[in-house]
């Protein structure tokens, strides 16, 4: 061995600030700091475990990782950079999805046809319900890319947000950088 001890074993107070900046990236509030020291037992970490996954930071903090992945923005990019007015839309999808804990198999469904498969998604009485408007909502994985409304050459910026389309797709959803593709 090289002499190596283990760590001593975290103050309850160090456990509760670990698991609050794992679960939403925040600090514990003193009460929780406080509720948690009072009872350390292994039922008060499950309700705490629970009530962070319950909680709406948590799709927020999750959710973010995934519009990197999604390269979302709330702006075109480019030289006049103008705002894409819905875009939070998307966003607030995303949160909504983390916190519902939707299946990944449907997320990328509604991500990549969510226009498509709108039927299956209609409420049990056939009216629009939100799954439905998610999965219409979801589809802007598809539009979050950069757009230029003023390109040189029209066919080449089409040809451009295609090919974004394509790479971001495979990248996000394969674990592939495929933008290769485009001239091999």
């Amino acid at each position: 061995t090289q002499g190596l001890t283990l760590n001593p074993e975290a103050r309850p107070s160090e456990l509760i600030r670990r698991l609050w900046f794992d679960l939403v990236g925040l600090p514990p509030t003193a009460e929780a700091i406080a509720r948690f020291e009072r009872d350390p037992s292994p039922a008060a970490w499950a309700r705490e475990v629970d009530a962070l996954l319950a909680s709406p930071r948590y799709g927020e903090r999750w959710g973010r990782h995934w519009l990197d992945v999604a390269r979302f923005a709330q702006s075109n990019g480019y030289e006049r950079d103008a705002e894409k007015a819905q875009s939070w839309r998307y966003r607030d999808y995303v949160i909504r999805a983390f916190n519902q804990d939707t299946p990944y198999d449907r997320f990328i469904r509604e991500q990549l046809a969510g226009d498509e498969i709108g039927e299956e998604l209609r409420e049990q009485d056939g009216s629009i319900g939100q799954a439905w408007q998610d999965g219409v909502i979801a589809t802007g994985f598809l539009r979050l890319g950069v757009h230029d409304d003023e390109p040189d050459d029209k066919l080449q910026a089409e040809f451009d947000e295609l090919d974004d389309i394509v790479s971001t797709s495979g990248a996000a959803f394969l674990g592939l950088t495929v933008g290769c593709a485009r001239c091999h």
